[in-house]
């Protein structure tokens, strides 16, 4: 990481703010109707195209 620039690591971060899973007080409060997050991301099956 310390090769990257700055601008780098401000996507690589908010990419990982991105790929939080649904907090429990918003399947609780949809009655389980939202259960998962449709752009989550696994970091083996996908990779992101950052600059």
């Amino acid at each position: 990481m310390s090769h990257n620039t700055k601008g780098q690591k401000m996507r690589l971060a908010k990419a990982h703010r991105q790929n939080q899973r649904v907090p429990m007080w918003a399947i609780v409060k949809t009655n389980r109707n939202v259960v998962t997050h449709p752009k989550r991301r696994n970091w083996r099956r996908s990779s992101l195209k950052l600059k």
